[in-house]
Parts: structure tokens; sequence; C-alpha cells
């Protein structure tokens, strides 16, 4: 399929680029349409109760919406600021969708703030307007206050504030990391190759899958929750593959270039190499990626189906849009320069072949030492301080904190129960619950005639499975952010060993294929395993304990927002693998050319060593784009993923594949006769073709 792919785009270059544009501009055109669609909900888990409780609560119509606003600057009983916040309160009770408005409250504690709390129908109240209508027209009413009032300040939040916040910060920030990011890759390439022609080329790439990666979102988004989250992951992701493809594919094709009588016949070479390794490499990604997709999570979900996508549209996009360029282009790019065979990189694996065990177990040391703060990871929906210290929403929450610290606690545990709340079975249910170890207060709230939420104020990690062990005469769910909390847990520790082992079994599968060996993918997993295990480490290090937060604009949080892990480990195990791949293709190479098991690893890792060195950094370059943003939850999985990069690329590729390479021999490549008549019809492994040096 790959002979055939090369032949057509070396033959009708024109062709192919026209039809590669047409999918960017249509991805481009329709995809950024995508931004009217995100969603900031991640942890909700279709079939557990805490939905169930949601569902009972929409179908009776739904919750009112609310929002609040703290107003600073002037003592509470300030008579002038008084007088504005009456009067925007008396406006706002008089507003349409308008359900209740509590206050102005003065605070207690400090006597600097007033409080008011504003209720929103769930529908808007008209027909006309919705309830984030509704909302935004509240909050440019109390914006007003401030009004000939030097020095006071309003913070307003909450709601569908807070939804059109985010959305917004998350628009912000993928233009944010692109402008900065661009720039420093196109000057690592121009670097690397020394050329605008070859520098421009996985630019190209990159912006046909990151078109495409907004063609896909948007599509995603018809059929399930896009989140916002999912954005500058995937056309960060996309913009790090293309590139790293197209390094591949640009430095085999000058490769090439040295032997083949003309472009067309280097082209055809570089797929029939290169090529399968981008293809192998992109399948690998993919399962990784794809095993998200076994967990219900619409998030996560959503996430695995885009970023697979995204991954095989890259690798696509390498071997089918980089040769039609490489044909038209071909001849303004030089051939590349012969390489010594005793580099810096041989010379590193010579040094590592010398004392293999001694490597092996200091390099293992090493990451098991970063993996253990892993160990302690506490997984949090999260709170406002995750959010940029400008956002209305963190400076709600801290106002909350600091004068009216009672109303700062959020997302309690709910009791959705399927009874009127004057029922003297709901109300003896209150008692009982009252009387639960942990629990503070509760408070009866009427959602319909038949449908009423008791609202609880408790803490203790005890307090979900104690209300759900209750008894009651009528149905009823335990649901709010808690029960929520709980219901991911139990989805993570259900589904993960079944998301393990279907992207252990695939990668296995993958690289059995493309390697012919059985030793070879079990020894790429465990050891891609250890850096992953690294990066997580690190992320803890950073975010939960907080050593080193202040440098990225953030502070120690004491948990993980839930969405990271999952979501760093797996894109962290595929891009591992990626670089697993681009090393075992040109040692394997080396092996079938003759080389012994010593001298093949080599040069293997001399062949790839500029290449995937430059990968590493252009990776690095982009995934750094996730630390200029707002999101802590986007920070964490930037920094996981640049230690993930950073530690591949270096300790792994550089020591512990050498050294464990070195120790098996010719085990390397060991392979049972009867997998043998398997591997033939199965192959995806480079064509042993060496380009001599001349």
């Amino acid at each position: 399929m790959l002979h055939k792919l090369s032949r057509f785009a070396v033959r009708r270059p024109v062709s192919v680029l026209a039809l590669w544009v047409a999918v960017t501009i249509a991805g481009f055109g329709f995809g950024l349409g995508v931004f009217d669609r995100l969603v900031g909900d991640t942890e909700t888990v279709p079939g557990s109760e805490s939905y169930r409780a949601a569902q009972l609560v929409d179908a009776a119509g739904g919750q009112p919406e609310s929002i609040a606003a703290v107003i600073t600057g002037r003592p509470a009983d300030d008579p002038a600021l008084r007088g504005q916040v009456d009067q925007a309160v008396a406006e706002l009770r008089s507003m349409p969708g308008v359900t209740a408005v509590a206050g102005p409250e003065p605070a207690t504690a400090t006597g600097q703030a007033l409080l008011v709390r504003i209720a929103i129908a769930p529908d808007g109240g008209t027909p006309a307007t919705d309830a984030s209508e509704v909302a935004e027209a509240a909050a440019t009413r109390l914006h007003r206050i401030p009004a000939g009032l030097p020095g006071v300040r309003v913070a307003v939040g909450g709601g569908p504030l807070q939804g059109h916040e985010t959305t917004a910060q998350a628009q912000r920030d993928v233009i944010k990391a692109e402008l900065l990011t661009t720039p420093l890759v196109l000057i690592l390439l121009l670097l690397v190759f020394g050329g605008i022609v070859a520098a421009g080329l996985p630019l190209v790439v990159a912006a046909a899958g990151v078109g495409a990666t907004f063609g896909v979102l948007y599509l995603c988004s018809a059929v399930t929750d896009v989140s916002l989250y999912a954005i500058q992951t995937t056309t960060t992701l996309a913009v790090g593959l293309a590139v790293d493809y197209a390094l591949l594919m640009v430095g085999r094709f000058r490769e090439e270039r040295r032997t083949a009588p003309d472009v067309a016949s280097a082209v055809v070479a570089t797929v029939a190499t290169a090529g399968r390794t981008v293809v192998c490499s992109g399948l690998t990604v993919a399962v990784a990626l794809a095993g998200l997709v076994v967990f219900p999570n619409p998030f996560l979900r959503s996430m695995g189906l885009a970023g697979a996508t995204v991954v095989a549209i890259d690798a696509l996009a390498a071997v089918t849009l980089l040769p039609a360029l490489l044909t038209l282009a071909g001849r303004r790019i030089a051939a590349a320069r012969p390489r010594p065979d005793r580099g810096v990189f041989a010379a590193i694996a010579r040094f590592v072949q010398r004392r293999p065990a001694v490597v092996l177990i200091a390099t293992t040391g090493l990451l098991v030492l970063l993996a253990a703060p892993a160990l302690g990871m506490t997984i949090s929906q999260g709170d406002p301080r995750m959010m940029p210290s400008g956002s209305q929403t963190r400076q709600l929450w801290e106002q909350l904190e600091t004068h009216f610290p009672d109303h700062a606690r959020t997302g309690g545990a709910e009791i959705v129960a399927s009874a009127a709340a004057d029922d003297p079975q709901l109300l003896r249910l209150r008692d009982t619950v009252t009387a639960l170890p942990g629990v503070v207060a509760v408070d009866v709230r009427p959602v319909s005639p038949v449908v009423t939420v008791l609202d609880v104020d408790g803490t203790g990690e005890d307090l979900v499975p104690a209300l759900r062990a209750v008894d009651a005469p009528f149905e009823f769910a335990v649901g709010g952010g808690p029960a929520q909390l709980s219901d991911y847990r139990t989805m993570i520790a259900d589904r993960l060993p079944w998301a393990v082992a279907f992207v252990v079994a695939a990668t296995l599968l993958l690289l059995f294929a493309f390697t012919g060996s059985v030793l070879l993918p079990i020894k790429a997993v465990l050891t891609n395993a250890l850096s992953l295990g690294a990066a997580l480490g690190v992320v803890v290090w950073v975010f939960q304990d907080g050593h080193l937060a202040g440098l990225l604009r953030d502070q120690g949080l004491g948990y993980v927002h839930l969405t990271v892990p999952v979501l760093a480990g797996a894109i962290a195990f595929g891009l591992a693998m990626d670089y697993e791949v681009f090393l075992l293709g040109r040692i394997r190479e080396h092996w079938l050319a003759g080389a012994g098991p010593h001298e093949s690893v080599a040069q293997g890792l001399q062949r790839t060593g500029g290449v995937v060195t430059a990968a590493a950094l252009v990776l690095g370059v982009v995934f750094a784009g996730f630390l200029v943003g707002g999101f802590t939850p986007i920070k964490a999985v930037g920094v996981g993923l640049l230690a993930a990069v950073a530690l591949d690329a270096t300790l792994v590729r550089m020591l512990l594949v050498p050294a464990t390479m070195t120790l098996l021999g010719r085990r390397n490549w060991w392979l049972p006769r009867p997998l043998q008549r398997l591997h033939l019809h199965v192959p995806i492994t480079e064509t042993p073709r060496i380009a001599p040096e001349r």
C-alpha cells in the first residue's frame, strides 16, 4: 500500500496537494466553530449514580443557575456604596429570567465587602433568552456599581459566566501558544536542515494536521461532548507529531538523495523505509490514545477518539502530502552530508556497551526515584485556583475565601429524591442523614412537586458511601461534587486495567510486526512504563506538592486534576513509543544488513541521533506552549509531556535502550519458528536498505 501511495504521489503531486489543501481549508473553515460547543464538564460518568441523580433533576425541570458577586473597596456600611448596590439589586429583581436575589449581605468577619447572590431560571425565563444571556446581563449591571465610587471593585462569577470565561480562556491560550511556538519551531528546523524549503515542509504538514484536527473535533462535538481542554491538547499533538514525522521523512529523503538517480526514486525509497516507520509509529501512538475509549467518561472518550484520529491524519499526511511536496520541491533540498560511523551518539552507545549492567541499574534507579511522588497522587475535581489569577472566577473565589468563607465551599453532596418536599418519609430521611458522622447540616430544596433535593453539608472520605447506604421507601440517588469524584475514581479503578491491557497487547503486536522480535516489544513496554511513571512523578512533585510551581505562575494545589493522569499518561506512553520505533527501525535495518548486535545498536543510535534529538527539541517547544496558558490542568499536562519527551530522548534512548539491547545481544532478535511464519504475513518493518556513504 505504501508503495502504491508513494507512486501515486510522485505521478500526481499536484492532485495530492490540492486534496490536502481542500481538507485543510475545510477543517479551518467549519472546524473553528467547535469553540462554541466546548464544555467544561470533565468528571461525568454515564451510568453512575451521580449521573442518575443529575438526570432526575433535569427531568424535573432542572436546577436554577446561580451567580454571585462580591463588592469590595469600601466598608460594607458605606452609604454611597450601599445606595449603589441596593439600586442594582432592585433592578436585578425585576430582570426577566432572574428568579431570586439574595443580599446584599455584609461580611461579618471583615466588614469590608458585600455579597449578592442571584438565581436564574434554567431556561432563562423567556423563549427569547437562555440562562447564559440572563447571567451576562446581570453581570453587566453588577459591573456598573463602581461608577462614581473610586476604589470599588466587583468580582462576578459562577454558573454560565464561569463556562464562558473558561471557553474564552481556551481560545486565548491556543492563539498564544501557536504565536509563541511556531517561530521557534521554524528556527529549530532551519538550524536542523540549513535551508528554508526543507525547514518549511514540516510546517506545511503541521498546518494540514491542525486544520484536519479542528475538523475532527467539530465532528466529534456533533456526537459527544468535547472538553475545552481538548483544543490545546489535540492541536499541539497534531503539530508535534506532524513535525516529528516530517523530520524523519525529510531527513531520510536527504540521505537517499546521495545515491538515488533522481528525486522520484529518492521519494519512493524514503516512503519504503522511513514511511514504514511513520506508519508503525502512528499506529502505536493512536493505540495508546484509543485506550481512552475504554472509559465511559465523555471527556476521556472524546479525547481518545479525536486524538487517535489526529495521529492517523498526521501519519497519512506524512506518507502522502509530504511525498508530493518532496516531488515538487525535492530538487531544492540538498543531499545530506555523509555521517561518520563514530559520531557522538555512537560514542555514547559504545560507552554504555562497555558497562551495560551499571548503566541499566543507575538509569532505572533514577527513573524510579523520579516516579516515587506519583505513589502519593491525589486526584480532585479542582477549584477556582486552577484558573488564571486575573479571571473573574478566581477573583470571586478569593474574595469569598477572605470575606465569606462559609460561601466559598462549593460542590457539596446532594440526595435527589423522588418525593415531595413535605413528605414525612423525606423528612425522616433528612433527620437520618443529619445524624451521620461528618454531616454539618442538611437543607431541603424542592425541584418539582415530586422531586426534592437534600443539600448535604459535610466532609469525610466515607460521606458518599454512608449516604448511599441509607434506606428510604422511595427512589433516590446521591449526586453532587463528592459523589461525582467517587464515581470517577471507581470508573478509573474498574476500567484502567482493561485500558492498560488493550494498549499493551496492541503495542506488543505492532512492535512484533515491526521488529520481528519477541523480546524487544516487551523491553519497549517496560522501559517506556518507567519513563511514564517518572513523568507523572514530576507532575505530582510540581503541581500537587508545589515544588517550583511558582516558576509557572502557579502554586501547589494539594491535588492533581482528575483529567491529568490518564490523559498525560496515554499521550506520554504513545510519544515514548514514537521514539522507540524511530530507533528500533534503524537498528534493525543495520542488523539485517549484516552488522553485529553491538554495532547495529551503535549505528542505529548514530543514524537516528540527530533526527530524534531535533524532534525532541521541537516537541519540547510545542509542549512548552501549554505552560503559557492559564489553566493549571493544561500546564500539568504540558509539564508531564515535557518531562516524558526529555526523559525518552535522553535517559531512555541514549542509555536504557543501548544497555538492555547490549545485555540481550543476539537474543534481541530471537523469534520462535511458529512466530517466524506468522511474521511473514504481518510485517510492517523497514526495508533493509542502507544508503552508502560516499
